[in-house]
Order: C-alpha cells, then sequence, then structure tokens
C-alpha cells in the first residue's frame, strides 16, 4: 500500500504543478484556479486533466525522474493539446482515444525536445504541444467517426446548466462589463491560453496571475500593450487578435524574457519593448503562412522567438553584462530576482575560481592594479606584497640586506588547487635596490587551475622553489620562498591571475575570494573583492573549536531540546544528488541548505516552515567566519523575500528589478571567548536588521554558544518572546 501511494503521490502532485507550469509557476493555488477555469465547462476539463494524468503516468511508469513528473515538466503541453482537442471535436469514445494517443505523442515529443534542446540550455516550451495539435488536426479529415464540435463553448444554456439563473446572469454581467477594447482583448487573450474565450475565465487568470507573482502580472501587461501600440503604429488590423486570440503570444514572450528564463531588471523589461515587434511581424507572417493549411499558429512564435533570443545569449560565453540568465530557477520571478540579488551582494559574483591569498600571516599591498611603477597595459591586473611592521615599514635596521625585510625568506604557497605547469629556479637574487631586466619575472611559479585560469607567482628567492611542473597542489601548499630575483629593487612577492600559461601572459581581472583586511586594529571580511594599495590583509585562520561546530558531515544527527529537557526538533545533515548539503528538519520538513569552504560557513538557500527552529538557525548563523576575531563585524544580506513576509513585499514586487526599498541585513559579533590562545567556548551574538525605505528596525537576535563539543546552546530573541534550545548529538 505504502509503495503505491509513493507511485501515485509524485503524479498526483503535478497534477497541479502541470497547470501552473504554462506560466512558469509552480503554484499549487495557481494551478487550483487554472484547473477549476478548466472545468467551467466540463468536457474541456476532463479531457485536460484526463491528458495530464495519462502523460504523467506513463513518464512514471517508463522511469523518467520523479522530479520533473512533480513539476510538471511533463504534462503541462499534453494537457493544453487535450483541452484543444476537446473544443475542436464533439465528446464521445473517439475523441477519449484520440486524446489518448495525443497525450502520448506530446509526451514523446517532450522528451525528445528535452534531449535534444536540453543539450544547448534551452527550452522546449509548448513546441510538443503545437506539433501534435497539427498533427492530429491534419489527420483528423480522414477520421470519419470523429465530428467537429458545433456547440458555440460557453453559451448561456451551457451555463445555466451549471448554476441556474444566478450563474448565468453573473457571467453576462462580467461579459458586458464596459471596459476599453485592449483591455478586453488582453483579458480574451489570457483566458485563451487554456482554450477559453469569455472575459470571466481572463479576470481569473489576471486574478491567479496577479497573486502568483506581481512580477509576471506586470510583465503580461507590458508585452500585450507593447504590442497593442506596435500594431496601431505600423497600421496593422488589431483586430485580428480579437478573433483569433493569439494576443498570449506577447503575454507568454514577455513573462518568459522578462522574468522567467532571465533576472528581471531595466534590462530584461526594455528588451521586451525592443523583441515585441519581432515577435508581431513574425506572428502575422506565420498566421499567412499556415492559413494555407488551415491551421493556428498558437503560440509558435511566442516559442520562436523566445528560444531563438535565448540562444543567442547563450552565444556570449560568459560575461557580467546584463540581460542575465537564471542558473538556479526558482518558477517565479521575484524569488529569482532576490535570490540573485542576495548573490551579487554577498559574493559579487561566484562564477570566478575562488582564489585566495598566496601567503600566510598578514602582508600588506605594496602596489596594487594600475599600479605607481609596473603594473600597466595589459599587465595592470597584478599585486605585489610585503610585510611591514606596525610603522608600515617593509625592513628592520638599515634595509640594505635581504634579511632586513620582513618578507624575505617567508612562505609563498599555493592560492587554490591546481597543477603546476612552469617553474624557473635559477635566478640569482639582486642586491637591494638593483634589478634584472633580462629575468625581467624572476624566480616563477605558475599554476593551472582550470583551462582557462592561471596564476602566477614571482621574484621568489633563487633555489627556494619545491614543487615540479606537473605536480598537483592544494591550496595552502608551500612552493617556495619571497625572494628578490628578477626586476625586483627590494623583496617582495608579485601576484597575478592570467587565462594562458606563459610567463610574461597578460593580467586577468579576477578577485580574491575572502580575505581579512585589517585597519587600525579593526577587521573586515571581504568576499570576492580586489585588494586595493597599502590594504593590510591576509586569510582567513580558522579557529578549531568554530571550525567543528559548524562541519556538518552528511548523516549527521542534531537533537535540539527545550530548557525543560524535551525534545523539540530532530534534524539530519544530508546531500542532494548533485553533491550539495543541506540540513533537514524532520518535524517540519524544512531544509537549509548551506556551503563550507573551511574558512566561511553559510547558508545559501532556505525552504520551509518559518516558525521552525530551523529558520531561526538560518538567520542566526546566515555567515560564519570560522576564525574568532573580537574587533570584527560580519555583515551580509538577507534575500528579502526569506525574511519579510509575503504581503508586507507586494508593493515591493511590483518595482524590485527598478528599486529595493526594503532590505534585510545580517550582521554578527563574536561576542566572548574565554581563552584567546586555547578557547573552550566561544559567544556568537547575531542580529536580523529590517530596512524600509529610510527607516531600520531590528528584528530579531540570537545568541550561538560553541564549546568543545561543538554547537552547545541557541538564544532566540524576537519581538514577542525569548526561547532557549540546547543542541546534543544522539548517541
Amino acid at each position: 500500500m505504502i509503495a503505491v501511494k509513493k507511485k501515485i503521490q509524485p503524479i498526483l502532485e503535478g497534477v497541479f504543478n502541470t497547470y501552473s507550469e504554462v506560466f512558469f509557476s509552480d503554484s499549487k493555488v495557481f494551478g487550483v484556479i487554472l484547473i477549476l477555469i478548466t472545468f467551467l465547462d466540463w468536457q474541456l476539463g476532463m479531457a485536460g486533466l484526463l491528458s495530464v494524468i495519462v502523460a504523467n503516468g506513463t513518464a512514471s511508469r517508463l522511469g523518467f525522474d520523479e522530479y520533473y513528473i512533480r513539476k510538471g515538466y511533463y504534462g503541462f503541453n499534453s494537457l493544453l493539446a487535450g483541452l484543444g482537442l476537446a473544443l475542436y471535436f464533439e465528446p464521445g469514445v473517439v475523441l477519449v482515444l484520440i486524446i489518448l494517443i495525443a497525450a502520448l505523442f506530446s509526451l514523446f515529443i517532450t522528451i525528445s525536445l528535452k534531449g535534444f534542446l536540453g543539450n544547448y540550455g534551452l527550452p522546449y516550451l509548448s513546441l510538443p504541444f503545437i506539433f501534435t495539435l497539427w498533427i492530429i488536426i491534419l489527420a483528423s479529415s480522414d477520421f470519419v467517426n470523429l465530428g467537429l464540435n458545433e456547440r458555440g463553448i460557453y453559451d448561456l444554456n451551457a451555463i445555466y446548466s451549471k448554476g441556474g439563473v444566478a450563474l448565468m446572469n453573473f457571467y453576462q454581467w462580467i461579459e458586458d462589463l464596459s471596459m476599453p477594447d485592449s483591455l478586453r482583448i488582453y483579458l480574451r487573450s489570457l483566458a485563451s491560453i487554456f482554450f477559453q474565450q469569455n472575459i470571466f475565465s481572463g479576470i481569473l487568470i489576471a486574478f491567479g496571475l496577479l497573486w502568483f507573482s506581481r512580477i509576471a502580472f506586470s510583465l503580461s501587461l507590458i508585452g500585450f500593450y507593447a504590442a497593442y501600440f506596435f500594431y496601431g503604429f505600423i497600421g496593422a488590423d488589431f483586430e485580428t487578435l480579437n478573433y483569433t486570440y493569439i494576443g498570449f503570444n506577447y503575454i507568454l514572450a514577455s513573462v518568459a524574457i522578462g522574468g522567467y528564463f532571465l533576472i528581471p531588471s531595466k534590462t530584461t523589461y526594455l528588451w521586451i519593448i525592443l523583441i515585441i515587434p519581432l515577435l508581431a511581424t513574425l506572428t502575422i507572417s506565420l498566421a499567412k503562412i499556415f492559413a494555407v493549411w488551415n491551421l493556428s499558429i498558437y503560440a509558435l512564435s511566442f516559442n520562436v522567438i523566445v528560444i531563438l533570443f535565448l540562444y543567442v545569449l547563450k552565444l556570449r560565453g560568459y560575461t557580467k553584462r546584463k540581460p542575465v540568465e537564471v542558473v538556479i530557477q526558482n518558477n517565479s520571478p521575484e524569488k529569482n530576482f532576490y535570490a540573485w540579488k542576495s548573490e551579487q551582494e554577498r559574493f559579487g559574483n561566484r562564477s570566478y575560481v575562488a582564489i585566495k591569498l598566496p601567503f600566510y600571516g598578514t602582508w600588506t599591498v605594496s602596489q596594487g592594479h594600475n599600479g605607481e611603477y609596473t603594473h600597466k597595459g595589459d599587465w595592470r591586473h597584478a599585486w605585489d606584497f610585503v610585510i611591514t611592521n606596525v610603522k608600515g615599514l617593509q625592513y628592520k635596521n638599515d634595509g640594505y640586506v635581504h634579511e632586513d625585510y620582513y618578507c624575505f625568506d617567508k612562505a609563498v604557497t599555493a592560492p587554490a588547487d591546481g597543477i603546476v605547469v612552469q617553474v624557473i629556479n635559477n635566478v640569482p637574487d639582486n642586491p637591494i635596490g638593483d634589478v634584472n631586466v633580462i629575468d625581467n619575472w624572476g624566480n616563477t611559479v605558475v599554476i593551472k587551475h582550470n583551462d582557462y585560469l592561471f596564476s602566477k607567482l614571482s621574484h621568489m628567492k633563487e633555489g627556494s622553489i619545491v614543487v615540479k611542473e606537473g605536480q598537483r597542489v592544494k591550496f595552502g601548499t608551500v612552493i617556495g620562498r619571497c625572494g628578490n630575483s628578477g626586476r625586483s629593487p627590494y623583496p617582495h612577492l608579485h601576484f597575478q591571475l592570467q587565462s594562458t600559461p606563459y610567463i610574461g601572459s597578460k593580467t586577468l581581472e579576477h578577485p580574491i575570494a575572502s580575505y581579512i583586511k585589517e585597519d587600525e586594529g579593526r577587521h573586515e571580511l571581504k568576499l570576492y573583492d580586489i585588494p586595493q594599495k597599502d590594504d593590510r590583509l591576509s586569510n582567513i585562520k580558522p579557529e578549531e573549536l568554530l571550525a567543528k561546530a559548524f562541519h556538518f558531515i552528511p548523516g549527521e544527527k542534531l537533537e535540539w531540546k527545550d530548557e525543560n529537557n524535551n525534545v523539540t526538533d530532530e534534524w539530519e545533515v544530508m546531500t542532494s544528488v548533485y553533491n550539495k548539503s543541506y540540513i533537514y528538519c524532520k518535524k517540519t520538513g524544512s531544509i537549509a541548505w548551506f556551503e563550507n569552504d573551511g574558512a566561511l560557513f553559510y547558508f545559501t538557500h532556505f525552504d520551509g516552515n518559518r516558525k521552525s527552529l530551523l529558520y531561526h538557525f538560518y538567520r542566526a548563523a546566515f555567515m560564519i567566519q570560522l576564525s574568532f576575531k573580537s574587533s570584527m563585524e560580519i555583515k551580509d544580506k538577507f534575500p528579502a523575500n526569506k525574511i519579510f513576509k509575503p504581503h508586507e513585499l507586494i508593493l515591493q514586487d511590483f518595482i524590485a528589478p527598478f528599486w529595493l526599498f526594503r532590505k534585510a541585513d545580517f550582521k554578527l559579533n563574536y561576542s566572548y571567548v574565554d581563552n584567546e590562545t586555547f578557547p573552550s567556548e566561544i559567544r556568537i551574538e547575531s542580529k536580523v536588521v529590517k530596512t524600509n525605505l529610510f527607516k531600520w528596525k531590528e528584528d530579531s537576535s540570537y545568541k550561538l554558544f560553541i564549546t568543545s563539543d561543538g554547537l552547545h546552546k541557541m538564544i532566540i530573541k524576537t519581538k514577542t518572546k525569548q526561547k532557549t534550545v540546547i543542541c546534543t548529538k544522539p548517541l
């Protein structure tokens, strides 16, 4: 019985998502609204539902990924095909058979196109539905037992049979509402996506779309009215949309480009305005071509333009320019935007390789990018590092010999994992003040980190390099010693990133993934940033107590108890099929995704119950630097939709791509350590601060107690209550 339930559950869950997926949504509420709309005509409703069940059931039976079945990806094209066939043909046993055939056709085309277009990172959209409906309609001329449907959908008799006079009068009142012609066509275009031809369905879909996504709703209006004004400007017959209802091409294209496949922004909104004329021209052209075979183009022009535009963007290669493609799809323009915005504010761009500083301890940037002496032109993106004392001097005594310089003979380390590809180790160190312009780079190591990124470390001490070409190195591996070889008047370390493996290659602008900047005794965490001249900086050196507490091992279980020793929550650390780690709460089903690179522990995403203890832990430990610095305050940015309640973001959602006036900040301090040399207890205090326009307020605060046993206690303080919980690891 349990096994049967496990097989049926994803199919049933996929039903709701299948309907909402037509609008690029996974909202089950929106899905319910759309199901009810199709069942306003029970023949269409039953045909659509049958198609979905057949498609999802067949996909499950064939062993396709349950995730895609649950999401409705395999079923929405079959749904549209079933609705279209029920509209065109008379109900009966023959139609049921044809619907079954169409559902399978659509599923097979969906899977095939997913495999083909997926190789290029492109969506198949509703092409399977279009191809399936064309196949059936062209073949139907020989289906003599399949009659055309002569019943006018939503005629008053049908409405009367469902709800009597009251429903009939209400329906007629809706249809007779006074409104601009353009708005009437917009609503009918929305309804026609589900093969409805009435304003009532359009209004319901518009409200459902507005409830699901304010960005998607506004994009639907922008795209439609951009087409409306373009038709008027060129003198095309916009009444075509009034009786063919192909206006949904502009609605769906705007939502797809403006906020689903691309991160919503001013740029995507502008591209909608630019692309709509192309889409309108293609729509008019294709309609004339397919009229020869008495076929409707349905959503063909929407499919062609969206796939074409996305393919063009992919041919750019890596670029920082907008529009930005969505990497992790959250099935909501708002969720996509807030997640991307938070990622940008937190890490800048994590598509960079995590390059770190190539030394131990604290060093100073003596020359940065676009330097005063060298680091110019094609070689401008480089750093020179030295060690200075409290007075800012690089040397002791008179500085006439190498040994006077604090950095001389200090260890130079690999900035990231890689393979050594070039080594020069026999260039003599210069006397102080002299330079060697023949062997410009001096003793050098070049390390390959990937096919397009190499690091070069130069001016090292003669004979000090201990790695060989072809050797694999890890981050922190000692590769040599700082020296004074090559074009170097005084001991220092030259460090640069480049895209080719050759000594003397042009430099590449690339940030340092994480480091601590020290300024007059205060410390600041920097992530994916470019160190500047005179910056004093160091790598994050993990504190064993913190590193142990936040080293969550897959399979590890945590128990939380209240002050009365009652178990309140049980968590388990898990990994996904993509090797991503997360904490799972058994009580609420909530999930908090996290990463730990050995220097930083931080959460990347949360899904689930906001009243759960796991949600509070997500807020309390949003980012933890795994080293104790009493003078340091860690600052970070939450995704706004993970802190503010949905109703608090309604207005913000509409204008989020243009301006954020609601923000949520994370602040953390290392408040206590019992012994800085050999600590046995560390306390961390953090808080969530909400900003609304120019006003801010503290939303909640937390205290984390770390002991030699690991994470020990958490105190949660909100506006209404305070709660203390104890963490244990069950045997």
